[in-house]
């Protein structure tokens, strides 16, 4: 996120107008397409440069539905197999290097087992990171975009009235909350994001055009609509819960069982002793 507000704060990267003769891969390639493709839909959907920006962001969105979708499931599995990763790390709980070692061999083959791919959680972010950086540069170096206007708002400039940052902070964090709706037992650190993203999206959305706003907050809403009809977060969450309620409940009987078994013990031992003292008078 830091080296994303350096960039998007003009560190290191060309202002010259975009066109089709820019030079260099970044400019070419990644700049010029999604500049050209805002325009062409804004030219054949009404002229407004914020309805392409809008259609651009969805088809983005669906080009990189598969990955999301795999990501979706990746996740689910990683929620399955909590219970025992559990287990090995309290059976490889010493700190020393051999103990260290055979965790994470135990560790990756069950993800191998189970089809999980921990690294899948970043992949989307890390594609979306380029295109976002690129469409900052796509409006700034695009004078027609830079200078229009839709509703309130000027798109290559901040939103004066923080409308759109704050719709930014609020989609930003629905959108994140509901993908981890399904997960019981959330890593700390991951339910913290949740509530610092939404703030430092505010923070830098109030400084950054409206048109980049206005990207995020349509990502946000398919995001948020694609895990609802993908993950179904309601009924994972529910299932979750009954898993849980099961394995508790599993335990606590394992655990009535241990104590009646030694209750019985003790009192065969009891009755040894009784014997015992009627058998020496």
């Amino acid at each position: 996120m830091i080296g994303l507000a350096m960039v998007l704060s003009g560190c290191g990267y060309s202002t010259d107008p975009i066109t089709k003769d820019s030079t260099g891969f970044w400019s070419h390639y990644i700049v010029f397409p999604l500049s050209w493709l805002i325009r062409w839909f804004s030219d054949n959907l009404g002229g407004s440069y914020a309805i392409g920006i809008i259609v651009v962001t969805i088809i983005i969105r669906l080009i990189i539905m598969p990955l999301m979708i795999k990501q979706i499931k990746s996740q689910k599995e990683m929620t399955k197999i909590q219970p025992k990763m559990k287990e090995l790390q309290q059976k490889y709980a010493s700190k020393d290097n051999e103990t260290k070692q055979k965790l994470q061999q135990e560790t990756m083959r069950l993800y191998q087992e189970h089809n999980v791919n921990p690294m899948m959680g970043c992949l989307p972010l890390l594609i979306q990171m380029p295109i976002l950086i690129g469409f900052y540069q796509a409006i700034s170096r695009t004078a027609e975009i830079k200078s229009d206007t839709f509703l309130w708002m000027t798109l290559g400039h901040p939103d004066q009235f923080f409308i759109l940052p704050i719709l930014a902070a609020i989609t930003t964090f629905f959108s994140s909350k509901i993908g981890m709706m399904g997960q019981v037992q959330q890593n700390k650190s991951m339910a913290m994001i949740t509530y610092i993203m939404p703030v430092m999206i505010l923070v830098m959305g109030i400084s950054l055009p409206s048109a980049l706003a206005l990207y995020w907050i349509i990502g946000n809403i398919f995001t948020f609509l694609q895990t609802l009809l993908i993950n179904n977060p309601f009924k994972n969450k529910r299932e979750q819960e009954a898993l849980a309620a099961a394995a508790a409940e599993e335990e606590r009987l394992k655990k009535k069982a241990a104590n009646m078994k030694a209750s019985k013990k003790e009192v065969r031992k009891e009755s040894e002793r009784y014997n015992c003292s009627r058998t020496n008078r």
